[in-house]
């Protein structure tokens, strides 16, 4: 095969830029907040979990029923 044959696979074209490239870091500034935001989810959903499963099982028999009827 010639040079002209061999073209650099399309990420090599694609990939020019005058700024250096950066390595990834642990962001434990964004950690804190996901968990954060986890806890305080949970702390309002588990109180009206048993709620929610009540309309669920509502929802489930009333289109059992519903769908028994036709």
């Amino acid at each position: 095969m010639s040079d002209a044959d061999e073209e650099p696979s399309l990420p090599e074209k694609a990939y020019r830029t005058v700024t250096p490239g950066t390595h990834g870091r642990k962001d434990a500034e964004m950690d804190v907040i996901g968990w954060g935001l986890l806890l305080g989810l949970l702390i309002l959903l588990i109180p009206l979990l048993p709620f929610i499963l009540i309309v669920w099982l509502i929802t489930k028999l009333l289109d059992a029923v519903s769908s028994g009827e036709e």
